[in-house]
């Protein structure tokens, strides 16, 4: 890689960070170019590193050069943190001559904090009620605000996965200009169903029935669907995926009924002896996803897999998700954490990671920095436990 693009982290240690440098060519360690560092009274200062003994290009070293920053929310520090953290390393870069800054951050921070108590706090893509607005009195904008800060902290542009709030995208792409961009993790999923899943077992079904569980993952689905036909006309063995589209109704915080929607081109008695994948861009407390998963299994289907983007651990997704009807998860390392064993505890016998650095790189490549064509065919590779009974056949397929 070019001396002309330098891969940083907002902590030493952020594995992502570290990963996506390696995947971009980057030598040096992330740590040896910054040094990261706390004041007695706990401030936050980062110091891009020089030499010490050159004195000519004192709050010029780094002239003409693209820091690409990478933030992740994992470890001991909070999303709150971190994002100060994210704000003083752009301002240390455009300090000392930095011609561009990008930021990496594949959970968006505060996106979920997508509109305010008034009408013009938020653009999203259906009629707010007055119960809607009630529920953001008092509250900020966060979002916008967030926005705001980064772009004041000279990051230049923005480069997010799986972000589903038209709200964001809309004020993300004018706060920055067009330069927003939000990878969809579709055909990465596409390929990883077609070149995995189907592969090693074709004879248990005839395609892949893909469900939303909600209207807010219909997008994503229809994504998946059609690269997956697309897949499947270079395929020797015959595969005819479909689509189930589920409706949620929630009866309380943590109460929801799933029923397949009126106009789904799949209905639930046609999904028996089938396997299902059930796609959500995030899973937080995981009721949903379990109560759509019950209705799957109830339906007939062989086996159900929930794929989902961001993956919280939490000790209340581990308890749900440990569910029966749910017998595989595949989700990506958007929140590094999810890595540690420790944090995947029982769910590790059925989990399966995709890490997405090369999808993160070839998307800096060709479509941020514009430097060149994607540097990997497949985007992604595989982390997964040896408790997994998948652990050997996985690695084995792994190029």
């Amino acid at each position: 890689m070019s001396g002309e693009i330098i891969v940083v982290g907002t902590v030493s240690d952020d594995p992502l960070a570290s990963d996506v440098a390696a995947s971009m060519g980057q030598e040096a360690d992330i740590s040896d170019l910054m040094s990261i560092k706390s004041f007695a009274n706990t401030e936050f200062c980062p110091r891009f590193l020089y030499d010490e003994n050159d004195m000519t290009r004192i709050g010029r070293s780094l002239e003409g050069k693209t820091v690409v920053i990478v933030s992740s929310c994992s470890g001991e520090y909070t999303r709150n943190s971190r994002a100060m953290r994210t704000f003083l390393v752009a301002r240390a870069a455009k300090d000392n001559g930095a011609q561009r800054v990008v930021l990496v951050e594949p959970d968006l921070f505060y996106s979920a904090q997508d509109r305010g108590p008034r009408p013009e706090h938020g653009c999203v893509d259906f009629t707010r009620s007055e119960a809607d607005y009630k529920k953001f009195d008092g509250q900020p904008f966060s979002a916008a605000l967030y926005a705001e800060l980064l772009k004041t902290s000279g990051v230049d542009d923005v480069l997010t996965v799986h972000n589903h709030s038209t709200s964001v995208q809309k004020l993300f792409m004018r706060q920055f200009d067009g330069n927003f961009f939000n990878i969809s993790p579709a055909r990465l999923y596409a390929e990883y169903l077609a070149n995995h899943e189907f592969v090693q077992h074709p004879e248990r079904h005839m395609g892949f029935v893909l469900c939303a569980p909600d209207r807010g993952a219909t997008h994503l689905v229809s994504e998946v669907y059609n690269y997956l036909t697309e897949n499947a006309r270079n395929m020797l063995l015959p595969m005819t995926p479909s689509m189930l589209m589920m409706d949620k109704e929630r009866c309380s915080e943590r109460k929801v009924i799933i029923k397949a929607h009126k106009d789904s081109p799949t209905r639930l008695e046609e999904i028996a002896g089938r396997e299902v994948v059930v796609f959500d861009d995030m899973v937080r407390t995981g009721n949903t996803i379990v109560e759509c998963c019950k209705s799957l299994k109830a339906a007939g289907a062989l086996r159900v897999i929930f794929v989902v983007t961001h993956f919280y651990s939490s000790p209340e997704v581990k308890e749900n998700l440990n569910d029966a009807s749910v017998d595989e998860i595949i989700t990506t390392n958007t929140l590094p954490s999810i890595l540690n064993r420790d944090m995947q505890g029982r769910l590790r016998r059925k989990m399966l990671i995709l890490k997405i650095e090369r999808l993160i790189v070839n998307t800096l490549l060709r479509d941020v920095l514009k430097i060149g064509p994607p540097r990997f065919k497949r985007q992604y590779t595989i982390d997964i436990s040896r408790k997994n009974p998948r652990w050997r056949q996985t690695i084995d397929l792994q190029d």
